[in-house]
């Protein structure tokens, strides 16, 4: 069993950068695909970006394809996302998951999720 802690949300302006981690705990680590969910009020949870058990292959969705970066550092058991360019649109709770399977897109049956993590962009 892994379980994942979220921190580094925040209050920002627009065009402003946040940096998100996910910290893990569990031997397996580098055995989960890994991603970023989000979730707005009022709005359905929706995939933002996943990232491969060897960090080699991520996938975007395109609202934030081109602004956001996901990695991992399977040393520190941690995922990040870094969030460039924020809009108030990406206002949201932002949860870490992890699939067993490997799988890091948005059909990604995640097992494990984190608490989540509240992202606020002003205009």
């Amino acid at each position: 069993q892994v379980q994942l802690v979220e921190s580094g949300g925040g209050l920002v302006q627009a065009g402003a950068s946040l940096r998100l981690s996910c910290a893990t705990s569990g031997r397996s680590f580098s055995y989960y695909g890994m991603a970023w969910f989000r979730q707005a009020p009022g709005k359905e949870r929706e995939f933002a970006a996943g990232v491969s058990r060897s960090g080699l292959s991520t996938y975007y969705a395109d609202s934030v394809k081109g602004r956001f970066t996901i990695s991992r550092d399977n040393a520190k058991n941690t995922v990040y996302l870094q969030m460039n360019s924020l809009k108030p649109e990406d206002t949201a709770v932002y949860y870490c998951a992890a699939d067993p399977r490997g799988a890091y897109t948005p059909t990604m049956t995640s097992t494990y999720w984190g608490q989540g993590t509240q992202v606020t962009v002003s205009s």
